[in-house]
């Protein structure tokens, strides 16, 4: 069973970059999936990200294509979100999730079996 704690939410101005980490823990599987997701004020969550952790696959919500990069920390269980040319409407809190799949497929924000408690972000000059 995955223990998920994210890192490195803040505020920034908009045109800003920031870096999410998440650290997984308790789990026995190398092939999992881990996940972004976000919700901002008043809206319904959003899957943003999506990484294959053995394979190192990945894929994007069209909202961040293009700004928006997930990847693996080697020879750690974390992930990094790095996300570049920050809008306001990327504000919310940033969730990291996981999920005992191989492959980030078509359902992927369906996938994930475990969540962190999330992270601030905040884009506002």
């Amino acid at each position: 069973q995955w223990q998920l704690v994210e890192s490195g939410g803040g505020l920034v101005q908009p045109g800003g970059s920031l870096r999410l980490s998440c650290a997984a823990s308790g789990g026995t599987r190398t092939r999992y999936i881990i996940g972004w997701f976000r919700q901002a004020p008043g809206k319904e969550r959003e899957g943003v990200s999506c990484l294959e952790m053995m394979s190192g696959k990945s894929v994007h919500a069209d909202s961040v294509l293009g700004r928006f990069f997930i990847s693996r920390e080697l020879g750690k269980n974390s992930a990094v979100l790095e996300m570049n040319s920050l809008k306001p409407e990327d504000t919310g809190r940033y969730y990291c999730a996981a999920g005992d799949y191989y492959t980030c497929s078509s359902n992927w924000e369906d996938d994930m079996e475990y969540w962190g408690k999330g992270t601030l972000v905040t884009v506002s000059s």
